[in-house]
């Protein structure tokens, strides 16, 4: 129904029940909506778009360097294992020397020990040439005295043979068999 200026109503067919009153408000509303869609969306859905992307981004990048740093890590064990077995085969060669260095020692040291026997033994076997010869001498100093003595009591005695020959016997026991062997 339509209004007229002088109170009356007129009565006039509407398509749908749509008057321009409604298709104007509708337009307004579907305006309003698209503007505040796009006020929505340039104030909101942007920021949250673009927060999303940099979010993505940076567990992108963190994936990245988490892989980067995964990589690094093999590459320091890898490292740090070759470094240990060259300080194993350092620590081998060491000990290695070492025991060679050792054994070096032992051989010369049993070898001072051999030669500081030998010259033990050829001191004492001096030592015992001398002591032989000192004995020897005695023997001869010993005879030389018991000759003395026997010539002594022969001319004393002025003996015969018999007595003589006696008395080289006596002389002869008294001296004893061993001192004429050695």
């Amino acid at each position: 129904m339509i209004f007229l200026t002088d109170g009356s109503a007129a009565s006039m067919e509407r398509l749908f029940d749509l008057d321009w009153q409604l298709l104007a408000d509708s337009c307004l509303t579907l305006i309003a909506v698209f503007v505040l869609f796009f006020a929505l969306s340039y104030f909101l859905f942007n920021p949250a778009r673009k927060m999303l992307n940099a979010r993505r981004e940076k567990i992108h990048d963190e994936l990245e360097d988490a892989k980067q740093s995964m990589a690094d890590a093999q590459d320091l064990k890898a490292q740090y294992e070759d470094k240990l077995r060259q300080v194993d085969k350092e620590a081998e060669g060491i000990l290695s020397d070492a025991r060679r260095r050792a054994l070096a020692n032992e051989n010369q040291i049993v070898d001072q020990a051999k030669e500081e026997a030998a010259r033990i033994l050829e001191r004492a076997r001096v030592e015992a040439e001398l002591e032989k010869k000192k004995v020897s001498d005695d023997v001869k100093k010993e005879m030389v005295s018991l000759a003395s003595i026997m010539a002594g009591k022969v001319v004393a005695a002025s003996i015969d043979t018999t007595v003589q020959d006696q008395l080289v016997d006596e002389t002869l026991k008294e001296m004893g068999d061993s001192t004429w062997l050695s």
